[in-house]
């Protein structure tokens, strides 16, 4: 495959996940993508409890597939030396360090523009660069509590919730990597590059979404709902099956429509408590009561089977089932990369196709394996 961004190289000096999920989109779509770490490797290289190896781990490799390995100490003379040889060679720098580090480092655009002027570099912090929390460390779970999206998740009568993986690291990561290719195509046709920020705090606070609308707008401050009801649509929850749970989605009145007759409910049609969705979120509790004993008649894979194609629904899984689901095998969602010390390591596919082609993947280099190619032998 002739990958989009073949031809750019990214230097990028991160950890965990914000930084290293971003850059590894860079690497599957083609970028040269040279993870910069210190002589003692990414931190989360010595995260379990799956080891694979003295300076590997599952976890790192998650979030750092088909990236180079430099080990370079860049506070050293020498490695600073080497660390701005090969900036001379590079288009972006990324880095997840907290705000002060930058400027500190020397890795941001006022220091290295006098190495190249078209360096574009990247900064994903906890709370920015800026203002009086730039010094503080942060993490995604964090982000959730704050920026009140704990608050919003999980059933009312229980404590706040936050999601099961850390999702403000991921979109935090995709957030710089849209404002680092952004500034990248004007470096090309200027030549100036320039700073890019985000931070995990803001891309948190960004996902309350029309909740915060609704909030900065109205006073409207959106409840926790059972069954991860939707805030203004019914029935869009989850309801027990015989032998597990289904989410459905009726987020039109086609596809209520088309629930109640699928499911045998007609009668829920001329019920003055339903008309509309507006009616039905009003009466959600009694709409529930209504569905729930009708939905406890057939097993999850019996609902599938008579709702597919009629209206948005699907199965409540567990993390095994969802992976091992047919139609996870049918998406290829998940591949296997070659690996020195497994042999064949099972991954999450890219997401993206191009012209139809799910992107090839390979494991991230073992740490520091990439020194000799790109620094010479040491002298």
């Amino acid at each position: 495959m002739n990958k989009p961004l073949e031809g750019i190289r990214v230097l990028t000096l991160e950890q965990f996940g914000a930084g290293p999920y971003g850059t590894m989109f860079l690497a599957e779509l083609g970028a040269d993508v040279i993870k910069i770490e210190p002589p003692e490797g990414d931190p989360s290289r010595q995260v379990g409890p799956h080891r694979l190896g003295p300076a590997d781990s599952e976890y790192f490799q998650a979030w750092n597939l088909g990236k180079k390995s430099v080990a370079l100490d860049i506070k050293s003379s020498e490695g600073r030396r080497q660390f701005e040889t090969l900036v001379r060679t590079a288009d972006c720098v990324v880095n997840n360090l907290r705000g002060t580090q930058p400027a500190k480092l020397g890795i941001d655009y006022a220091n290295l523009a006098p190495v190249k002027p078209s360096i574009v570099c990247l900064h994903i912090s906890a709370y920015g660069r800026v203002g009086e929390r730039k010094d503080w460390p942060g993490y995604d779970f964090l982000m959730q509590a704050e920026a009140g999206l704990m608050e919003l998740t999980g059933e009312p009568d229980g404590p706040p919730a936050r999601v099961g993986v850390s999702m403000i690291d991921s979109m935090s990561g995709l957030t710089g990597i849209v404002g680092l290719l952004s500034c990248l195509l004007r470096a090309r046709s200027t030549g100036k590059g320039c700073d890019v920020d985000t931070c995990l705090f803001d891309v948190a606070m960004h996902q309350l979404t029309y909740p915060g609308v609704w909030y900065l707008n109205e006073g409207d401050v959106s409840p926790r709902l059972p069954r991860s009801a939707h805030l203004s649509l019914a029935p869009v929850q989850t309801f027990p099956t015989r032998d597990g749970w289904i989410f459905i989605m009726c987020m039109t009145q086609k596809f209520w429509l088309s629930l109640c007759g699928a499911i045998g409910r007609a009668d829920l049609l001329d019920d003055p408590r339903f008309p509309d969705p507006n009616a039905r979120a009003r009466n959600r509790t009694a709409l529930t009561e209504a569905l729930d004993p009708t939905f406890r008649t057939r097993r999850t894979s019996e609902w599938l089977a008579k709702l597919r194609g009629l209206l948005p629904a699907a199965p409540v899984y567990r993390l095994d089932h969802a992976l091992e689901s047919d139609f996870a095998r049918a998406s290829g969602m998940v591949s296997s990369v070659p690996h020195p010390k497994k042999g064949q390591l099972r991954v999450l596919a890219n997401p993206i196709r191009i012209d139809g082609e799910r992107l090839e993947q390979s494991a991230c280099a073992p740490l520091g394996a990439d020194n000799e190619s790109l620094l010479g032998k040491p002298s």
